[in-house]
């Protein structure tokens, strides 16, 4: 029996003149998942990828899990090709779903005609093949409204396809086509789902790491690193700037005022995810700060925050609380690695009462006791960049 995979699009669909770059760039992600998987012919016609396995040593099961996290597909389903004809098609749902309507109570046929020449309207074709079914499976009753199982038969250009309905995909757009952003990931919740929403908007993402040996433990590192290999789960390949933070950090608590410790390291890091933006073609800077969350989350805060760059800042999670962060980070799969108790260079030197309402000239005055250019030339040279990928 031919098995494919069959992949609805999403909000590609409205797209206009440049529909088919989205969809060239789609089509290379998905190409780009399965390639250790084994030979795979992928093509896209009326709205619908599909993906079909070219030797029997492909790893269809494992193909059906990554097209799940791949953005731009709202739906996967796995689907047994068949001839255009009513024989073949109630053939193929009977050997196919055999398994399926043996476990099910009831059942109903969908079907889509997008092949018009074919001979049946979708109504008379789903008539067919559910008597067909209803004849080899008695005890099965038919439920058009609430039915246990929903057998799915389409009617396409090469084929027809049958199949027991989708299961979610990712949405979104395809990661690249928006353009890239460099993602400040600290080992916390917010910031992994900070850069999850935006490569879910077709974001392609620098993920920029600063950590503060020996404050930080090699274990916060490896931390980090997971939560970057759960993201590329849904982004492909990424590569991950591993910044040295410490001697900004030692020299910002020896020469400026307590409670601005935390605002002044802010600012620096933005300054040091704008240059690397800069080199490696970036145009904006995706953090995961929350109103209100903290004291560095104020209104006042995040101005003069941002204000120590030029790149847009933009902040997917800036309006959402820490229940809403957390469902979101349960469902890709970061939240059980954002809590573990391994501490990252924020929690180092928190001012006992930090300023919730700075002022730009304060801040700036403050930082003209530090050499802030040898400081931040300092810790580009040492960076260190890791390839991260599924």
């Amino acid at each position: 029996m031919n098995e494919i995979i069959l992949l609805k699009l999403g909000e590609l669909v409205l797209k206009g003149l440049n529909r088919k770059q989205f969809e060239d760039r789609l089509l290379h992600d998905i190409s780009r998942r399965l390639k250790e998987l084994g030979p795979f012919r992928v093509s896209s016609r009326q709205s619908t990828v599909y993906v079909e396995p070219l030797s029997p040593d492909c790893d269809l099961e494992e193909a059906f899990s990554r097209m799940q996290t791949v953005f731009g597909i709202v739906s996967v389903s796995r689907a047994a090709a068949c001839e255009k004809s009513l024989e073949a098609i109630t053939e193929t749902a009977r050997e196919y779903l055999r398994d399926q309507l043996l476990r099910s109570k009831s059942f109903k046929v969908e079907s889509k005609r997008a092949d018009k020449t074919f001979p049946m309207t979708s109504i008379e074709l789903s008539q067919a093949v559910g008597g067909a079914l209803h004849n080899a499976f008695p005890e099965l009753t038919v439920d058009v409204h609430n039915p246990a199982l929903t057998v799915s038969v389409e009617v396409r250009e090469a084929a027809a396809y049958i199949h027991a309905g989708g299961i979610p995909g990712a949405g979104g757009l395809p990661v690249g086509v928006s353009g890239k952003a460099v993602s400040l990931l600290s080992g916390g919740i917010d910031s992994p789902v900070a850069s999850f929403l935006m490569a879910k908007r077709g974001l392609a993402l620098l993920p920029v790491h600063f950590f503060s040996y020996p404050y930080t433990s090699p274990e916060a590192r490896e931390k980090v690193l997971a939560l970057a290999r759960i993201l590329a789960r849904y982004t492909g390949r990424m590569t991950l700037f591993f910044v040295p933070f410490t001697k900004i950090q030692e020299e910002i608590r020896r020469n400026c005022p307590e409670a601005l410790y935390t605002l002044i390291m802010r600012r620096f890091m933005m300054r040091l995810a704008e240059r690397i933006a800069l080199d490696y073609g970036g145009q904006a800077i995706v953090t995961g700060e929350s109103l209100g969350q903290v004291a560095s989350q104020t209104m006042d805060a995040m101005t003069v925050t941002e204000a120590a760059c030029s790149l847009p800042v933009l902040r997917p999670v800036v309006g959402l609380d820490k229940e809403e962060v957390v469902t979101i980070a349960r469902r890709i799969g970061t939240f059980e690695t954002s809590v573990l108790p391994y501490e990252d260079c924020c929690t180092v030197f928190t001012p006992r009462h930090p300023k919730t309402k700075p002022t730009l000239p304060e801040l700036i005055a403050a930082e003209e006791k530090l050499d802030g250019e040898t400081l931040m030339q300092e810790a580009l040279d040492h960076m260190e960049k890791v390839v991260v990928t599924l």
